[in-house]
C-alpha cells in the first residue's frame, strides 16, 4: 500500500531582538539606566523636585519605547514618521516637478528620489546577451535585473512543487556565497492584458487562404480576450557592491566585465526553482517597465508599437514622471494613484507554499499590483554569529523574566531550531515585503486599498501603509534592486537596539 503524501509547512521565521529589559533593547535598556543614575544624582544635588522632573521625563521615553501597536512600532517610531513628513512638506519636497518647465537638468524627466542619482548601463554577459545594470555611483551599488517566466502551479505535481522551493531556497543560500551581493529582490506585477501582444501573433499567424468564418472568429477573439485577461510579469533582482576586500571600490567598467561573467551561472540556478525562462532583462525593457509603472497608460502605447514591430525608443533621463506629489497615505503620479503597503508581521505559524497566492493574483479592482519581497542575504560567517547572538539573547529574556510568558518561551525554541539548522549547513535571509497598488480613477481608490487589505488577511500577514513616505516606497517596490537600509537616516542596527 502506498505511503500518504504529507504536505510541507513553512515558516520559523521571526523578527532578531538585541538583550535588553522588557521589551527595550540594548540601545533603550542603557537609556533606561542612564535616567536612572541622572535622577539620582538630580535627586541629591538639587532635591526632590528635580529628581521627579528627570522621572517623568525618563518615564515618557521609556513609554515612547515600549508601547507598541498591532504592527509592532513604537510610539517613538509613529513619530518619527509624522515629524518627517511635516519636515518634507515645509520644505516642499513633497511635490515634484520635471520636463521643458520642470527643476530637472536639460528639460528632461529625470526619476526622483532615491533614483536621481543612478545611471543605466548596458553590457552583454559570457553567453552574448545583453543585460543592463542600474548604477549608484555615490553608493558604489550595481544592480542586475532578470526577467522571468515563472511555469506556475497549475497542473503540477505536489513533488515538484516541493523539489521547486527548495530550489529557491538553495539559490538564496548560495547567494551568500557571491562576493559582493548586498540585496536580492522577487517583483511580481499584474496588470490587464492591453491585446496588442494576442493580435500580432494571430495576424503574424494568419493564412492568407483562411474561410471568412475563421477570419471573424479570429477577431472576435481579438476584440473579448483583453476584457478578462491578465498580465503577470516577474523580475529578480540582485545587487552587487563595488567595494573590493582592499577597501576600495572597483570601476564601472571592472564592475560590468565582472557581472557578464557571473549572470550566465546565476540565471541558470534559477532552472530548479519554478522561475521558467530567466534571462537578463535589457535596458530598454527596464526603460519599458519604469515608464509603465509611474504611467500606466503608456502601456498601451509600448504595446502597440511592440505588436507593430516597432520599439518605443526610451532613455534612462526621459522616463520619469512628469509631476508627482506624495500625500500621507498614497502617491500620485502622471494621472494614477498609487499606495504602498510594507508587511509588519509574517505569516503567523505554520503556512503551506501558496500562502501568497490570492495577494499575487491579478484583481479586477487594481490596475496595476506590484509585490516585492526584498532580501538580505547573509554570509555564511555572519549568518552563525547572528544565530548563536540571537539565541544568547532569547535565554537573556526568558531568565530576565520571574514568570517567563509563553511568547518568550516560543522565542527561545525557534532560536534553537534556528542555530541547529544553521549549524548544519542552512542559509540565513532577512527578508521584507511590499505591496504596491495603482488605480487610474480616484473614484476607485478607496476599493483598491480595501482589497490589498483584505488580501493581506487572507494571506495570514499583516500589512501597513507607509505613511509619510510613499513616493520612496513605491520607488523600492519597483524592480531596481534598490536596498532600503542603505538610504536610511537612521542605521538598521540602531533601530533595532532601541
Amino acid at each position: 500500500m502506498a505511503e500518504a503524501s504529507v504536505s510541507r509547512t513553512y515558516g520559523n521565521w521571526r523578527k532578531p531582538v538585541t538583550a535588553g529589559l522588557g521589551r527595550l533593547g540594548t540601545i533603550g535598556t542603557g537609556a533606561v539606566l542612564v535616567l536612572g543614575i541622572v535622577a539620582i544624582l538630580a535627586w541629591t544635588a538639587a532635591g526632590v523636585g528635580a529628581g521627579l522632573v528627570v522621572v517623568v521625563i525618563g518615564a515618557v521615553i521609556v513609554l515612547g519605547l515600549v508601547l507598541r501597536d498591532r504592527h509592532e512600532l513604537t510610539a517613538a517610531q509613529r513619530l518619527g514618521e509624522r515629524v518627517g513628513y511635516q519636515r518634507a512638506t515645509a520644505a516642499n519636497s513633497r511635490l515634484y516637478r520635471s520636463g521643458p518647465l520642470g527643476k530637472a537638468g536639460w528639460g528632461t524627466y529625470q526619476l526622483p528620489g532615491l533614483l536621481a542619482s543612478t545611471r543605466l548601463i548596458e553590457g552583454k554577459d559570457s553567453w552574448d546577451r545583453p543585460f543592463a545594470v542600474v548604477a549608484w555611483p555615490s553608493l558604489g551599488h550595481y544592480a542586475v535585473v532578470i526577467s522571468c517566466e515563472p511555469d506556475g502551479a497549475g497542473q503540477v505535481d505536489q513533488e515538484q512543487i516541493d523539489n521547486w522551493v527548495g530550489g529557491w531556497g538553495q539559490w538564496l543560500r548560495n547567494l551568500g556565497h557571491e562576493d559582493g551581493v548586498i540585496g536580492a529582490a522577487v517583483t511580481v506585477e499584474t496588470a490587464p492584458d492591453t491585446g496588442y501582444r494576442l493580435g500580432a501573433e494571430v495576424r503574424h499567424n494568419l493564412s492568407a487562404d483562411a474561410p471568412d468564418v475563421a477570419r471573424q472568429m479570429l477577431a472576435e477573439v481579438i476584440d473579448s480576450y483583453p476584457q478578462g485577461a491578465a498580465q503577470v510579469k516577474a523580475w529578480i533582482t540582485i545587487t552587487f557592491s563595488s567595494q573590493v576586500r582592499t577597501g576600495s571600490r572597483a570601476s564601472e567598467e571592472d564592475m560590468v566585465l565582472e557581472l557578464s561573467t557571473r549572470l550566465p551561472t546565476l540565471t541558470s540556478g534559477l532552472a530548479s526553482t519554478g522561475a521558467g525562462h530567466a534571462r537578463p532583462a535589457t535596458a530598454q525593457e527596464v526603460c519599458e517597465t519604469v515608464r509603465i509603472a509611474y504611467d500606466p497608460a503608456s502601456a498601451f502605447v509600448i504595446d502597440e508599437a511592440r505588436a507593430m514591430g516597432q520599439r518605443a525608443k526610451l532613455r534612462w533621463s526621459d522616463i520619469g514622471p512628469a509631476s508627482h506629489e506624495a500625500f500621507w497615505d498614497k502617491y500620485r503620479h502622471d494621472g494614477a494613484w498609487s499606495v504602498t503597503w510594507a508587511m509588519t508581521v509574517a505569516p503567523r505559524g505554520e503556512v503551506y507554499e501558496n500562502v501568497l497566492q490570492p495577494l499575487l493574483a491579478p484583481h479586477r479592482a487594481i490596475v496595476r499590483k506590484r509585490v516585492t519581497i526584498l532580501y538580505k542575504v547573509m554570509d555564511p560567517g555572519i549568518a552563525a554569529r547572528i544565530v548563536e547572538s540571537d539565541r544568547r539573547n532569547s535565554d537573556f529574556r526568558l531568565n530576565s523574566s520571574k514568570v517567563p510568558a509563553a511568547r518568550l518561551e516560543a522565542e527561545r525554541s525557534i532560536t534553537e531550531k534556528t542555530a541547529r539548522e544553521e549549524a548544519r549547513g542552512a542559509g540565513l535571509v532577512d527578508f521584507a515585503m511590499l505591496v504596491t497598488a495603482t488605480v487610474t480613477d480616484k473614484d476607485r481608490f478607496p476599493e483598491a486599498v480595501a482589497v490589498v487589505e483584505r488580501l493581506g488577511s487572507q494571506a495570514r500577514m499583516q500589512l501597513r501603509p507607509q505613511f509619510g513616505s510613499q513616493d520612496s516606497a513605491f520607488t523600492v517596490a519597483l524592480p531596481l534592486g534598490i536596498v532600503p537600509e542603505q538610504h536610511l537616516v537612521v542605521p538598521s542596527s540602531i533601530r533595532g537596539a532601541l
